[in-house]
């Protein structure tokens, strides 16, 4: 926090862009200086006008600064979507101008591919090892039966391999492997071989290390340079980097890939509706590039490549994921405060939190898509 960002809540003026605000919270459980978990403490007297004229950008780049406060933002974003403020929190002119930029330029291309991965996942592999679990699972995991992080996770992975039915010495691709979680998960549990692929150059480097035992290899590349073929492909947490425009290239990508006999398992974040939008703030300083899938999009991408075997929603694990991420990042915090800034902090505790706040609203999904390319037989998907 800044040293003249603080005015304190009892003296701030009451504007214009402040009535606004308030008259948009009325309902919603959430308050202006209140004493409740969820109430958001504002301490600078532009916070009213900031997120007026920018939205959710506004928002989350006001708390990077220190302009307001919350105890609990999951709670506060949970209330605020519930309430139907989130229609209101991107203005009518940045969708516009997203999906104006997407319609000409495709943003997920190869040469942008590895935005992301430089931006996000290279950040610092010291940072993402105290926030997740033993795993390095950066997904949610599956809290169907588990009690901790790590239990969710492991169920999570071997709910996957027994989805794609693996057998002793098949070959599995794994695209968009992060740190190598379901390749060492698979190949050590499960007797295959895996090749792994990953846009973050830091992610294949510990990936390599945790692997090195087992007949695992991992790549930094794109899925379009793919060639040969795998008996089973898995790709978690990668398919909301891919793009609308690219969705058909993803799936006759897999389709290439696999043989006759072959399965196929997305797992992905999915979104409601199939409007071509992304969130200013995780666009900027989480996900650049980054755009969520419809149920509409997977079905028609996939449609003439794969047939749909399975639809499993647990978007709701997810909640519990990211609150157990940012437990983890808060206690080890202090471990690496020295190699990173307080807008830092701030904005690694604001995107988990406001993420939390959106799937227990119900607003985000988690799907599990198992596909095959139509082998004969029945497909009894586990759970």
């Amino acid at each position: 926090m800044t040293s003249d960002a603080r005015i304190g809540p009892v003296a701030l003026p009451r504007t214009r862009p402040r009535y606004i605000i308030e008259k948009l919270l009325n309902g919603s459980g959430v308050s202006l200086n209140g004493n409740a978990p969820q109430d958001l403490q504002v301490y600078h007297p532009d916070f009213f006008s900031r997120v007026l004229h920018q939205g959710t950008l506004g928002l989350g780049e006001s708390y990077m600064d220190g302009w307001w406060n919350c105890e609990r933002i999951d709670e506060m974003a949970y209330r605020l979507l519930r309430h139907g403020v989130g229609k209101h929190a991107r203005k009518p002119t940045e969708r516009l101008m997203y999906r104006l930029q997407s319609g000409f330029f495709n943003l997920q291309s190869k040469a942008r591919a590895y935005m992301v991965g430089e931006a996000h996942y290279d950040l610092g592999n010291d940072l993402f090892e105290r926030m997740l679990d033993e795993t390095m699972c950066y997904s949610c995991g599956y809290w169907k039966e588990a009690e901790t992080l790590h239990q969710a996770q492991r169920a999570k992975l071997e709910l996957a391999c027994r989805k794609l039915e693996l057998r002793p010495g098949m070959r599995v691709l794994d695209i968009g492997c992060g740190w190598g979680s379901l390749a060492e998960h698979a190949a050590r549990h499960h007797d295959v071989e895996v090749t792994g692929i990953t846009i973050s150059k830091e992610q294949a480097a510990l990936a390599r290390e945790r692997c090195a035992d087992l007949p695992v290899e991992i790549l930094l590349q794109d899925y379009r340079d793919l060639g040969g073929t795998f008996d089973r492909i898995v790709s978690i947490g990668m398919f909301e980097h891919v793009g609308h425009r690219n969705y058909a290239t993803y799936f006759e990508t897999v389709e290439r890939l696999l043989p006759d006999d072959g399965l196929f398992l997305l797992h992905t974040i999915g979104s409601n509706n199939s409007e071509i939008s992304i969130d200013p703030w995780i666009n900027r300083y989480i996900f650049p590039n980054g755009v969520l899938p419809s149920a509409m999009h997977i079905a028609r991408a996939s449609e003439g490549h794969l047939l749909m075997e399975d639809w499993q929603n647990f978007g709701a694990d997810y909640d519990h994921t990211l609150m157990a991420w940012l437990r983890n990042f808060d206690t080890h915090w202090p471990e690496i405060a020295h190699r990173y800034n307080e807008r830092t902090r701030r904005m690694f505790r604001y995107y988990l939190s406001v993420c939390a706040g959106a799937f227990r609203a119900r607003n985000l999904q988690l799907w599990q898509v198992a596909f095959s390319r139509g082998r004969p037989g029945r497909y009894d998907a586990p759970r």
